[in-house]
């Protein structure tokens, strides 16, 4: 059990039937009143966010999130199925799930997923990857120091801006936090 009171950002909560993570707290002294300790959470199973105010002695249980990393092994058109690399069991995982880090991932990726009382909610694709530009319009002979831009498609479908002397074929390093161009590979 953790008080409202030691609610730092990152923590973990079971909550109103649900599983949230502590995004932004606030301790609260009014002039007036009681202190209270205001707070935004994400539900880290639906991603909805809210805003709520606690009493500082308000008591509720810390929820343990489990990471394992696991491989990506192939899409069957509804499920993503994922390996776990000790045990190679493998586990089914819906769009909804997947969907943030799946844009950046091909088979035999190895990925982070996230697991509350054994059911995975979850997947983190590795901050990098390499993946190969599948189509763009074609660069031009200087075009190297500029820094426009325009649109590539990647290997995995996900579509990224680019500079012009990346052509079709060039594998790319992709920082998958925001999904943008770092360097040619």
């Amino acid at each position: 059990m953790i008080t409202a009171g030691e609610f730092r950002k990152g923590v973990t909560i079971e909550w109103d039937g649900g599983v949230w993570t502590i995004v932004d707290f606030q301790h609260v002294k009014p002039g007036k009143g009681a202190a209270f300790v205001r707070t935004k959470l994400k539900n880290v199973m639906t991603g909805a966010v809210l805003e709520r105010s606690f009493n500082p002695t308000e008591k509720t249980p810390r929820a343990t999130i489990e990471t394992k990393e696991m491989q990506y092994v192939y899409n069957d058109g509804e499920f993503y199925y994922f390996m776990d690399q000790e045990t190679f069991e493998q586990i089914p995982l819906t769009l909804d799930q997947v969907e943030d880090a799946i844009r950046f991932m091909k088979e035999e990726t190895v990925a982070t997923v996230r697991f509350f009382k054994g059911q995975a909610f979850s997947v983190e694709a590795p901050n990098f990857v390499v993946l190969e530009v599948t189509d763009t319009e074609p660069g031009f002979k200087g075009d190297t120091t500029s820094n426009t831009t325009k649109p590539a498609t990647l290997e995995t479908g996900y579509q990224i801006a680019v500079p012009l002397f990346v052509n079709i074929g060039d594998k790319i390093r992709v920082d998958t936090r925001d999904g943008s161009y770092m360097s040619r590979a």
